[in-house]
């Protein structure tokens, strides 16, 4: 299911007939704050009431038309305004796909992508916060660690994305772990080739608990992205056994799945980020959370059937 799944999430044909069934509202709602800056802004200080922190996402990705790549930047510039105007950033942030602000380019799309993405960080210094790099299929792994390399040079709290089921992803987080490195790790959520790629979800699961003791081991800031009931308590024992403080790590967990377990872990003292993506673009989004866990496929028919 899980393949089948990632595929749709490339196809166009499938993705017309998706956003225009009706009922797909209850779906989107669920998973996303919603398509405009107002419900970013409400959602975020709804989630900050409660005392979770935020990372907003402006949901793109794969652009390939320079206009819309420079539009992308102007959102996040401006949600990133309204941010600060709001009060709202000590516990908010931006997640940004390097695709969605130009680097699929066919001509000198990386560079393209570094420049917007350094804008961005610009305005995330002005406001008072980070960006964090999402990590995207792994053909732009490389290109995307180079980014976040040159943007450290003048931003040293960009953080990125680490995907455990990449075979690489074990060396990366141990060249990654040094001191003031914030490092997002998930399981993965692209239909990636044996080659490069874990396949099975106990192997995934083993090496993202090899690089959970990479992290902590080293002078990093963690963050520990997942809904895996087991991992979250591995995780919570290994932060014992490392020594870690509270605020030296965090965990992360998508917006309207696990509410509960969210909730649990912050009275448990732990500090939890909630992935906030907004926008018009989130069929891409949705139908990869649904690869990502099959509760949240059944989550979406059954919004649909109660219709």
């Amino acid at each position: 299911m899980r393949g089948t799944l990632l595929s749709l999430a490339a196809s166009a044909s499938v993705k017309k007939a998706v956003t225009s069934a009706p009922g797909i509202s209850d779906i989107v709602t669920r998973f996303a704050a919603g398509e405009s800056d107002d419900d970013a802004i409400d959602a975020t200080s709804a989630l900050q009431d409660e005392g979770f922190a935020v990372t907003l996402d402006y949901l793109g990705e794969d652009t390939l038309d320079r206009e819309h790549a420079d539009q992308t930047t102007g959102a996040y510039v401006r949600i990133l305004a309204r941010l600060a105007d709001a009060g709202l950033t000590a516990d908010t942030e931006v997640s940004l796909k390097l695709s969605a602000v130009g680097q699929a380019l066919p001509v000198d799309g990386n560079e393209i992508a570094t420049d917007n993405a350094r804008a961005i960080c610009v305005a995330a210094a002005e406001a008072g916060t980070t960006v964090t790099l999402d990590m995207e299929d792994h053909t732009t792994t490389d290109l995307t660690l180079a980014t976040l390399a040159s943007l450290r040079g003048d931003f040293p709290d960009t953080g990125a994305v680490l995907q455990a089921y990449l075979h690489r992803t074990e060396g990366d987080c141990r060249d990654l772990a040094g001191a003031g490195s914030r490092i997002r790790l998930c399981k993965g959520a692209y239909n990636e080739p044996e080659s490069v790629a874990l396949q099975s979800k106990a192997d995934v699961d083993r090496n993202y608990v090899r690089c959970v003791k990479t992290l902590l081991a080293g002078d990093g800031y963690p963050m520990f992205a997942t809904h895996d009931d087991r991992l979250i308590a591995i995780a919570e024992a290994l932060t014992r056994r490392y020594g870690r403080a509270p605020d030296t790590y965090e965990f992360q967990m998508l917006y309207g799945v696990r509410r509960e377990e969210q909730r649990r872990l912050l009275d448990a003292g732990e500090k939890v980020r909630v992935y906030v993506p907004y926008g018009t673009e989130w069929y891409g989004y949705l139908v990869r959370r649904m690869a990502e866990r099959p509760a949240n496929l059944s989550l979406g028919i059954r919004a649909i059937l109660e219709r």
